[in-house]
């Protein structure tokens, strides 16, 4: 998991609230045993008119011109902005993984599903909550002809726009912790491998009958 601290880019907008597990990947695409090649398929029943499947690509499908990540505004933008119980549903991991392979380093967000909160933080996703006003303000701002940019700075736990408005958000400091180092939950259990190998060593030393 790479560290995470500053992200800064544009804004997509995407106003729906209760936005599920199975909207952001749809279970057609979960066959697949890897981490990656999800994020073709991100929000796929939205972004596309047709069915797609495992295997096909944006330029073999009918693109829905109407949704907001199809926006010439929005390409490449790095923060998704939406509404209440973002990432409810199932607990796919497979939902966090299609976000940030296509290109989405922050959510933000006046409230997120717990499962999906917490699996954001096991990937390297950060996810932000500010109140539903200033979500509002937000919208308002992205969806002018122009895209809205934001820098969203971890270390600060801040949101920063060009001009100059800021927004500060809670994290919990040990989650705040483990992005800043990019720490996943094997890299932190594996940093306390000596602790570990003297356990084992002194249980097996003390019931040797149990590894015969």
């Amino acid at each position: 998991m790479n560290p995470v601290d500053i992200i800064s880019g544009a804004v997509a907008p995407l106003d729906r609230a209760n936005v599920d597990t199975d909207q952001i990947i749809p279970k057609q695409f979960l066959k697949s045993i890897k981490r990656t090649g999800f994020g073709d398929y991100l929000f796929d029943g939205w972004r596309f008119l047709d069915e797609g499947d495992l295997g096909m690509t944006p330029n073999e499908r009918a693109i829905n011109r109407e949704f907001v990540l199809n926006d010439a505004r929005y390409q490449g933008a790095r923060i998704l902005l939406t509404r209440g119980n973002f990432g409810c549903g199932s607990s796919r991991e497979h939902a966090v993984w299609s976000l940030m392979e296509f290109g989405f380093g922050c959510v933000i967000a006046p409230s997120f599903a717990d499962i999906f909160h917490s699996n954001c933080f096991k990937n390297g996703l950060l996810p932000v909550v500010l109140p539903d006003v200033v979500i509002d303000q937000l919208f308002a701002d992205a969806t002018a002809a122009s895209a809205l940019t934001l820098t969203v700075n971890l270390s600060a736990q801040t949101v920063t726009a060009p001009d100059g408005r800021l927004w500060p958000f809670e994290i919990d400091a040990e989650r705040k912790r483990t992005l800043l180092l990019g720490l996943d939950e094997i890299r932190t259990t594996l940093a306390h491998q000596d602790a570990i190998v003297a356990f084992e060593a002194e249980y097996r030393s003390r019931r040797p009958w149990l590894f015969r």
